[in-house]
């Protein structure tokens, strides 16, 4: 007896909050076509997301071509042994911060070799941390003029939320890809 595909669309998980862009793979289809056409590359520091953006990127063709690497960063001392960022800022906001999440996208932007740092951190539940409410996430991105970050506050469940975090960062990445500075 065949049985329902419980994932009818290959991108989109059934219970995903309605809010959630529609399609993540869409995104990284345009950061990649726009990274490529106009000639630059991208790296990515990941704690809230693990590896999404940059696996959703690597699902693209043609991502070999732009996407330097990626590290994901769930521990703080990955975030500052190997991202650089400073243990006392770690010490002072914990994780989950706008400057952590700049100079987290500057760590991946610089080890990486890469045009574009993108970075995330947030909370995604079931419990609060570091005195951040769940959903609290940061979108950093880093590139030669410097690196800011982005926040946001978002509903849903802890695979909700990673999902639009993850949908933040590639849009913050296509927008830092479209920026002035980066005209083909």
């Amino acid at each position: 007896m065949n049985q329902p595909d419980p994932f009818p669309h290959p991108n989109l998980h059934p219970n995903l909050h309605p809010n959630l862009h529609p399609n993540l793979h869409r995104l990284a289809e345009q950061a990649v076509t726009g990274a490529l056409g106009r000639g630059l590359t991208a790296a990515t520091a990941e704690s809230l997301t693990a590896g999404m953006v940059t696996a959703v990127l690597a699902d693209t063709p043609g991502a070999s071509g732009m996407l330097q690497g990626g590290v994901v960063s769930y521990a703080n001392r990955v975030k500052s042994d190997v991202l650089g960022v400073p243990a006392e800022l770690l010490d002072a906001v914990g994780s989950v911060d706008g400057q952590v999440a700049a100079a987290m996208a500057d760590g991946a932007r610089r080890i990486c070799g890469a045009d574009i740092g993108v970075s995330t951190t947030g909370v995604a539940g079931p419990e609060p941390h570091d005195g951040k409410a769940v959903g609290t996430v940061f979108v950093g991105i880093a590139t030669a003029e410097g690196s800011t970050s982005y926040p946001y506050s978002f509903d849903g469940s802890r695979a909700e939320i990673r999902a639009l975090a993850c949908g933040a960062a590639l849009e913050r990445l296509l927008e830092a890809l479209s920026s002035e500075g980066y005209r083909a």
